[in-house]
């Protein structure tokens, strides 16, 4: 551990991600009013979504001062023309170089692709000037492949990654306890995978709401976690906070220097503005640590 536990948690903490939709983004009269200038901001693409919302979304965010990272979801692209239009739409109209590639929630394809090793073989990124591409990865699993095909895959990509001379990174689905986490981030590394990762984290929102989000992502064992909380039901409607979490991880990166966790990417589940407020107070070390093994903001 640190000799200073507050430096750890800041240093984690500080170059944070978040991410909107576009339609919450509507509601949101100035991204500037909690988030720092240049601050990375994924624009989540849902199915059945129209890519030209996320162009005008990046375009608004580029405007703004801020790093617009739209999601590449491979089984809400129709066709190649599609995706290609995509891209150079979000390169030439908002100055887009980063962006999130993913397989997507559809169980099924609508066109061409099935997976994210697909729009990466296509070489599209690279040619459209897109010099990062995230990843997902999934600590506690992910219903649909086994942790031997999720392992494989992003072994080529890691692989695909140092071959085309792109930066990638990993953002983890939000998990409740740091143990998945630190046990993935120990497996990957075993594995010889040693890209750096974003731990994805569940902003701030009450138990009921994240109960309800965790059931529809699967979360797996987060669950049971968030439910045990729930046992004490006056805590359901109050605000949650990720700091246990958030100490805990940090106090395992300070310990364990070979980690490849490199900060956190909110999930603003109960808001955009409420979360990173927040995450301002971690990030600028305002806050104080406490018996419970977490922290309160000040």
């Amino acid at each position: 551990m640190a000799a200073d536990p507050n430096l750890a948690i800041r240093l984690l903490a500080e170059n944070y991600t978040t991410e909107v939709t576009p339609t919450a983004a509507v509601k949101i009269a100035s991204f500037a009013e909690a988030l720092p200038s240049g601050t990375q901001i994924y624009i989540t693409f849902l199915p059945g979504s129209d890519y030209l919302a996320t162009i005008a979304l990046a375009k608004r965010l580029r405007t703004e001062g801020f790093e617009p990272v739209p999601h590449f979801a491979a089984r809400s692209i129709s066709n190649k023309h599609m995706f290609n239009d995509f891209l150079a739409r979000a390169r030439g109209e908002a100055d887009v170089t980063k962006v999130l590639a993913i397989a997507g929630a559809p169980d099924k394809p609508s066109g061409a692709y099935s997976d994210t090793m697909q729009l990466l073989a296509t070489g599209l990124f690279e040619r459209h000037g897109i010099q990062s591409v995230s990843v997902a990865g999934h600590p506690e699993g992910c219903g649909c492949d086994t942790t031997k095909v999720l392992i494989d895959a992003l072994k080529w990509k890691a692989n695909y990654a140092k071959q085309s001379g792109l930066d990638m990174r990993i953002i983890t689905q939000f998990c409740f306890e740091p143990e998945p986490i630190i046990a993935y981030d120990r497996m990957l590394r075993s594995e010889g995978i040693e890209l750096p990762m974003q731990v994805g984290l569940a902003g701030i929102a009450s138990l009921k709401t994240l109960i309800g989000y965790a059931a529809t992502c699967g979360v797996g064992n987060s669950i049971n976690f968030l439910k045990r909380q729930a046992a004490n039901v006056t805590r359901l409607l109050k605000p949650e906070a990720p700091d246990r979490i958030i100490r805990s991880l940090a106090e395992y990166r300070a310990s364990e220097p070979d980690s490849r966790i490199a900060g956190f990417h909110y999930f603003p589940l109960g808001g955009l503005l409420k979360t990173t407020v927040w995450a301002n107070s971690v990030a600028q070390g305002r806050f104080t640590l406490n018996e419970a093994g977490g922290f309160s903001v000040t």
